[in-house]
């Protein structure tokens, strides 16, 4: 007896029933098999899988082949990889002034934006793009819906307190003539940016060490100061102003270093004739008195008794030449002399 004897031939409803169970119950197997394998994949080279199970961390994994339960039973999130470099630009320090209101006037929340105080109560306009990498996959995962607005927080906390520190002209060339004197000053500019990075860094190790971590750590700052545009004419004239300053002090001090050498050479040359009028008077006195001393010096020794008579004779006829009329007396003559003067 054959088997078509044994089983009766189904009618044309019968098959294509029997035709969609076959047909739905390799849909299920094909479905079962997806979903089985749903959480098989591979990472790619520049990211990180972070696996959860329930919600519960259970582990992270790097680049490759990864095998895990298919959902709900775990979750994986794919966060960037310790080695790709990510890109967040501060939407809080970029000044936009001409975003309107409804009133058509620029926005009060952006009256502020973008402007720091400096350590000497200068004002800059700041503009900073952090540049960071994941260290924590979980903690990246975690806190990746906050993770914009508190980089928006600690950044430009950062920048308040790191432009605070530091004078107008170590963040920026405020003063070109400064730039050839001042090195020092060119080496703390040429610092900025390391100081920012480093005080962002410690923003983030403070809440990681609450707990609270964000799950990156920074890898560069890149950072823009400029002058305000309504402040950059002021600036300008301050800038000229002390340059006029400087170059009218300048020439007052070449003036009285002119004046102060002349009024030396003055001086100079007074000392100079009064000395050489001195040395002359006084080479003048001596030929002058050379015969007195002479004569002193003979008679002190007694060398010659007649010689003041005789040198007496010879000047005295000299002197009473200027004369216009010369009385002479006896000195042993005991008459009286009378002469005509003025009464009293």
């Amino acid at each position: 007896m054959s088997t078509s004897d044994n089983f009766p031939a189904l009618g044309p409803g019968a098959q294509a029933v029997r035709l969609s169970f076959w047909f739905i119950t390799a849909l299920a197997v094909l479905a079962a098999l997806a979903w089985a394998t749903s959480n098989v994949r591979r990472i790619p080279a520049d990211s990180s899988a972070v696996v959860m199970r329930f919600g519960a961390y259970v582990r992270s994994q790097g680049a490759g082949l990864l095998v895990a339960l298919p959902q709900p039973f775990e979750t994986v999130l794919l966060v960037p990889g310790s080695e790709r470099v990510l890109e967040r630009r501060i939407v809080s320090l970029a000044r936009d002034p001409g975003a309107p209101t409804q009133l058509g006037d620029a926005s009060d929340a952006l009256a502020g934006s973008g402007y720091v105080l400096t350590g000497d109560n200068g004002v800059v306009q700041v503009s900073a793009t952090l540049f960071y990498r994941v260290s924590d996959p979980y903690a990246y995962a975690l806190q990746l819906e906050h993770l914009d607005a508190a980089l928006e927080r600690i950044v430009s906390a950062a920048v308040a307190q790191t432009a605070a520190q530091r004078d107008l002209d170590s963040i920026l060339v405020a003063r070109p003539e400064m730039v050839a004197a001042d090195q020092q000053m060119a080496a703390r500019r040429e610092q900025l940016r390391g100081d920012l990075a480093r005080a962002v860094q410690r923003q983030l190790d403070a809440l990681t060490a609450a707990h609270a971590g964000l799950g990156i750590e920074v890898s560069r700052m890149d950072l823009q100061a400029s002058f305000p545009a309504s402040a950059v004419d002021a600036f300008n004239a301050v800038l000229t102003s002390l340059q006029n300053a400087e170059r009218d002090v300048a020439q007052a001090r070449t003036l009285a270093e002119k004046t102060r050498q002349h009024a030396q050479q003055s001086a100079d040359r007074i000392v100079q004739d009064a000395q050489a009028s001195a040395a002359e008077r006084a080479a003048t006195a001596q030929s002058e008195t050379s015969t007195i001393a002479q004569l002193e010096a003979a008679l002190g020794a007694n060398h010659d008794p007649g010689l003041l008579a005789r040198a007496y004779r010879d000047r005295v006829q000299a002197v009473l030449a200027h004369a216009a009329r010369v009385t002479t007396l006896d000195p042993n003559d005991a008459s009286s002399l009378v002469l005509p003067g003025r009464a009293p």
